[in-house]
């Protein structure tokens, strides 16, 4: 498995080791000790899944306020995304600033995003599913969400704003001047 840091360092871009033949290939995906050996010391509780039927549909960004707050191992499954994490922690250096990935079944790459961090992803691809794992369990009134194309984060996404799919939660989500970190 090969960790590394993004431009944010607590953002881990994370490339399991494929093992291909005539048949396929296996991965091993997660394993905690090779993750606390890299730092990320979780103690993972849920596992999630996504489905988008149409290329450029917006999830995020979203996020799950103290004491419910989330990391994420995120991975794609089928189709390919770019997956983005923007730094919601009120005191660090990094505060409003994001980074981004391209995750894809092909390429196998996850991303390890903290607590204090927005997160979303736009998909590439039709038919697109996604996987992560989070560690605290979902909380409906710890739930909240920031507008994926605010002009202040000026998040790329490589997205015509205008054709992105997305929910009623996400088109009515906040302003990230109106947002109040929790972190």
């Amino acid at each position: 498995m090969e960790v590394a840091a993004l431009a944010i360092p607590e953002v881990k871009l994370i490339t399991p080791r494929r093992f291909s033949d005539d048949r396929g290939f296996f991965s091993e995906t997660y394993n905690a000790r090779a993750f606390k050996a890299a730092g990320i010391g979780c103690e993972f509780v849920q596992d999630n899944q996504s489905y988008s039927a149409k290329r450029g549909t917006v999830r995020g960004l979203h996020f799950q306020a103290p004491p419910y707050a989330q990391a994420k191992l995120v991975r794609v499954l089928r189709g390919a995304i770019i997956d983005v994490a923007v730094d919601a922690r009120k005191s660090s250096p990094s505060f409003g600033q994001w980074v981004k990935a391209e995750l894809s079944a092909e390429n196998g790459v996850q991303l390890f995003v903290p607590k204090g961090f927005l997160h979303g992803f736009v998909t590439l691809a039709p038919d697109t599913e996604v996987a992560y794992k989070v560690d605290a369990f979902y909380d409906g009134g710890s739930d909240g969400s920031v507008k994926w194309d605010d002009p202040d984060l000026g998040v790329e996404w490589g997205v015509d704003q205008s054709k992105a799919v997305l929910s009623e939660k996400d088109a009515t989500a906040l302003c990230w001047s109106d947002f109040r970190s929790p972190f």
